[in-house]
């Protein structure tokens, strides 16, 4: 029987993570404090946390937001867009055709901005995969098989968007070039380790040079980027202003700020989650028992190296259920992982939240831990033995979270 007191904790301080860097908020709190200059006001908005941190916008600006275009992953839009807000809903994390909709609409939008107004730009985590505007001779099952290797390659998010840069007319500061001198604001949620805005979204606003540190890929991917051509001149293009409003270790330190204030002690690690999933699982465990009594949290981003056919679940079901090998029959440790957006890879759960109990209630419903793992479908898993944490869209993106208690 699981026990719901020490759940419950661990589940308030990620709840108290998700308010302090959702986008509505975010937002709001930066216009107030940082007032814009009185001239009407268009809005791009872009990625999963895009319709929240439009809403921010709108209740500030009220009637100077004249007109503006939010796009969002299909059914994270919610309710309270006003009427001069259009809005487009496209695919996530493999892009579809209303992706390439999506980004001919942006620029339309910035191509056509009005002299007299101000550009407000609201970026967050997802961008890469809903916006795109592809050069001459890449079509949309290029842009699909490419994200779909990308998503399972394993690599870090920077290489990732560095790759979709190469290929792409809108990203590395392409949707920017649209642009005729007027002022832009660039207000970004981020969900890349450093917060570099170049990488948030794969910088759609941000001149970014090709080339750099050669990241090893499949010979149809080289093919791909030659076909794409040699790209722009980062130095060109107009100077955007850029502000990170909301990032992972504003997330970790409310997660420990809500833990204080429960009379527990908490401490926020330096080390990023970061690298194999499953490694860093052994080594969160291990951490665990060098550590004292309290809340432990850290933030980052693992990765997967996805098999052919994977299953069910994402980075952090994957992360919990490796945790949770380690944990069987440990009554003194609760662990967390979990995607601040809400999803966690393909499937609709944030993540896991897993004790010393999870492998034996997953084995009573006849699943194997090790099988799950070595398909990536933990999800199937961590369903059975009764620990997902599901949230619905949460209105931001900052990375992934590991909240963990361990008992004095």
């Amino acid at each position: 029987m699981k026990s719901p007191l020490p759940r419950r904790v661990i589940l308030h301080c990620y709840a108290a993570a998700l308010a302090a860097v959702e986008g509505e908020r975010c937002v709001r709190e930066y216009l107030l404090a940082h007032p814009l200059v009185n001239r009407p006001i268009t809005l791009l908005a872009t990625g999963k946390a895009a319709a929240a941190m439009a809403r921010g916008a709108a209740t500030v600006l009220q009637r100077r937001l004249v007109e503006g275009l939010v796009i969002t992953r299909e059914g994270y839009a919610g309710a309270g867009l006003p009427d001069c807000l259009a809005l487009r809903e496209a695919g996530h994390p493999l892009p579809d055709a209303r992706s390439l909709a999506a980004g001919e609409a942006a620029m339309a939008l910035v191509g056509n901005l009005p002299d007299d107004h101000r550009l407000l730009v609201l970026t967050s985590g997802g961008s890469s995969a809903l916006v795109e505007a592809l050069p001459e001779g890449i079509g949309l099952d290029d842009l699909v098989r490419l994200n779909a290797w990308l998503v399972g390659s394993g690599l870090p998010i920077q290489a990732m968007n560095r790759i979709r840069q190469s290929v792409s007319r809108i990203k590395g500061g392409g949707l920017a070039r649209q642009l005729r001198g007027q002022p832009v604001l660039n207000l970004l949620i981020s969900d890349v380790p450093g917060d570099d805005p170049a990488v948030i979204g794969s910088g759609l606003f941000v001149p970014t040079p090709r080339g750099g540190p050669e990241i090893p890929v499949p010979d149809w991917v080289r093919e791909l980027q030659q076909r794409a051509g040699p790209g722009m001149d980062a130095s060109s293009g107009p100077r955007v202003e850029h502000r990170i409003i909301a990032n992972n270790r504003l997330a970790c330190e409310a997660a420990a700020i809500a833990a204080r204030q429960a009379g527990l002690m908490a401490t926020v690690h330096a080390r990023p989650l970061e690298g194999e999933a499953e490694a860093m699982a052994h080594w969160l465990v291990e951490e665990l028992d060098r550590l004292p009594p309290g809340i432990h949290v850290w933030g980052g981003e693992s990765t997967v190296r996805l098999p052919p056919a994977p299953g069910r679940g994402g980075r952090n079901q994957h992360l919990a259920l490796a945790a949770a090998r380690r944990l069987a029959g440990r009554e003194d440790l609760l662990l967390l992982a979990a995607a601040t957006d809400g999803a966690d890879g393909t499937s609709e759960d944030a993540g896991a939240l897993v004790d010393g109990g999870t492998l034996r209630r997953g084995e009573e419903q006849g699943l194997d831990a090790a099988d799950c793992l070595a398909r990536a479908d933990a999800g199937r898993f961590l369903e059975a033995s009764g620990d997902l944490v599901h949230t619905g869209p949460t209105g931001t993106n900052v990375m992934d979270l590991v909240i963990a208690r361990k008992a004095g």
